[in-house]
């Protein structure tokens, strides 16, 4: 009896006791086996995403140039720049057209028209969406630089647009220097509307047809149907789609600098525009670097807002 019970506690209690440990350690060993193949990329974030940013907060704080005393032996100023952008009557115009920028090209302009050309292909027959779809496509895959001077010839004075105007007997005004943010947020819808046209038209497919049928089958019309079944089935998708386009449009120099250069004064000179200025026109890198962290936080504020929309339990 004595025998059996020893057995009993050798033979079943001690490996009941240790079936979890291996368990753990069996599973310590698959989580560290399926995060090995992401730490390549991680890497590489850190590298060339998360390394940038530290430098350029860290530049921010110091006198760094790109000539004189400053560029062999900047010093920690701590946050003078800082203190000198808010004393900067420019920079409170770059925030404001950098907002305009973004909310008016990005927010409404690509994001509404995305949803409605995504819409509108669901209607069409493959040869109609074929076509409307190369032409969408066809200015986003241009380079960027590429695109900056097809728009410019369009706005200039004597360009495509004042040509077509001239050709029914309207005159047309000098875009780039009469209206210049005008015609950069139309170039940046122009350009970028191809991305919320795909992001939604692949939205727009895995809306179940049932539901769509079924709020027919109740007498609700196409108005109706968009605001009341579709937007909030693809909320999430607009969300996402808000984030990205908003983040890229904050950031866009090359359609800006070659249109306009900021110009004329600072009645197009966005937060980029100013960075870029100040950072190499006038030398100032820890200036320059002020501005472009201005941006990032601007870019944060962006990001919070579309994410908090993203949470989970938040989708209809």
């Amino acid at each position: 009896m004595v025998a059996s019970t020893s057995a009993l506690r050798d033979g079943a209690v001690r490996p009941s006791r240790e079936r979890p440990n291996s368990r753990d350690g069996r599973s310590s060993r698959t989580s560290i086996a399926r995060f090995l193949p992401v730490v390549p990329s991680i890497l590489l974030l850190a590298l060339f995403m998360a390394g940038p940013v530290i430098w350029s907060v860290t530049i921010s704080f110091t006198n760094t140039a790109l000539t004189g005393r400053n560029a062999k032996d900047p010093s920690w100023v701590g946050f003078e720049n800082y203190t000198r952008l808010l004393q900067d009557p420019g920079f409170p115009v770059s925030v404001w057209l950098t907002v305009v920028f973004v909310v008016a090209s990005a927010v409404i302009g690509q994001n509404v028209l995305g949803l409605v050309i995504a819409l509108l292909l669901g209607r069409v027959g493959r040869a109609t969406h074929a076509i409307v779809t190369t032409i969408v496509v066809g200015a986003w895959v241009l380079p960027e630089i590429v695109a900056a001077f097809a728009a410019y010839a369009y706005f200039a004075d004597d360009g495509t647009l004042n040509q077509l105007l001239a050709g029914i007997g309207i005159d047309g005004a000098n875009w780039l220097y009469e209206f210049p943010m005008l015609a950069v947020i139309l170039a940046n819808v122009w350009r970028g509307t191809a991305f919320s046209m795909m992001v939604y038209e692949a939205a727009l497919n895995d809306v179940p047809p049932e539901i769509t049928e079924a709020a027919v089958i109740d007498g609700a019309g196409g108005l109706k149907r968009l605001i009341w079944v579709t937007i909030p089935m693809i909320r999430g998708s607009i969300a996402t789609n808000l984030m990205l386009i908003t983040l890229q449009t904050l950031a866009v120099f090359t359609l800006i600098w070659v249109m306009t250069k900021g110009g004329p004064g600072i009645s197009s000179t966005t937060l980029p525009i100013l960075a870029y200025q100040e950072a190499f026109k006038f030398q100032e890198i820890g200036y320059g670097s002020a501005i472009a962290v201005v941006m990032i936080l601007i870019g944060a504020v962006f990001s919070v807002l579309y994410l908090r929309t993203l949470r989970p339990g938040r989708d209809a």
